[in-house]
């Protein structure tokens, strides 16, 4: 079993910092918020973006899929009371001249191997599509 560790320290009324082996990142855990790091809900967001293109370059050695490169774009929807996240929807876009075959392949394979996405899809409704980019 693999096992992470992050930790996370209060810098002021406004934001903390977390860590994880020799990274850092700034979270907006402020009321007020901040424009210069990510809130609870983009990390949440930023995790399973991550975890898909973690995937994809997993994945395409094995099936000898060639791209230039990947884009996701996420979208969430929280409701109030009691306040959780309801669905996320994602688009990948994929710079690639491979059929539409083998980028539906492509997304199989990302949407059955993700660790945050698996994850993620027990908890709430997670759906999105996969497309060329133009």
């Amino acid at each position: 079993m693999l096992e992470y560790k992050v930790r996370a320290s209060r810098i002021d009324a406004h934001g903390s910092l977390a860590r994880t082996k020799e990274a850092e990142i700034s979270l907006d855990t402020g009321i007020g918020g901040r424009a210069d790091a990510f809130n609870p809900a983009e990390l949440f967001l930023a995790a399973i973006a991550a975890c898909m293109i973690k995937g994809i370059e997993r994945v395409t050695p094995m099936l000898n899929f060639e791209l230039r490169g990947v884009d996701v774009t996420l979208h969430a929807v929280r409701q109030d009371a009691p306040p959780k996240i309801i669905s996320v929807a994602y688009e990948l876009v994929v710079d690639t001249d491979e059929t539409e075959q083998r980028l539906a392949l492509l997304h199989t394979n990302v949407r059955k191997y993700g660790t945050i996405s698996n994850t993620v899809a027990e908890a709430t409704r997670l759906g999105g599509t996969i497309r060329r980019k133009e």
